[in-house]
């Protein structure tokens, strides 16, 4: 049997350092998730940028290329979309959070 090393000793009670743990977590998180939120306005701004290098690429190095850099953010989406409806995210809800999951990242740019 493993014995737990607690910060506050051996007396320490060990249902209020989970809570105290549990609690640190759940904050934690939420500023992970408030740091990492994309909205609409970055993901149709993500579009933009993804528009122009690929034109900017399709000018400088060949439509093709032009056109597989499109087709790779397109191909993001429509894999971002599927692992949507699998996890049971339907309709309108399904095609936002891909959205945003694929052109978001505009916040930081």
């Amino acid at each position: 049997m493993t014995v737990q090393q607690w910060p506050e000793g051996p007396g320490a009670d060990q249902d209020a350092a989970r809570e105290r743990y549990t609690s640190d977590m759940r904050a934690t998180r939420a500023a992970v998730r408030e740091v990492f939120r994309a909205d609409m306005p970055a993901a149709h701004g993500g579009v933009a940028v993804v528009v122009v290098a690929s034109v900017l690429v399709g000018c400088f190095a060949g439509p093709v290329t032009g056109g597989l850099v499109a087709a790779g953010f397109a191909g993001l989406f429509l894999v971002a979309l599927a692992v949507m409806y699998l996890r049971g995210i339907r309709g309108a809800d399904a095609w936002r959070r891909s959205y945003l999951f694929t052109f978001g990242w505009a916040n930081w740019i």
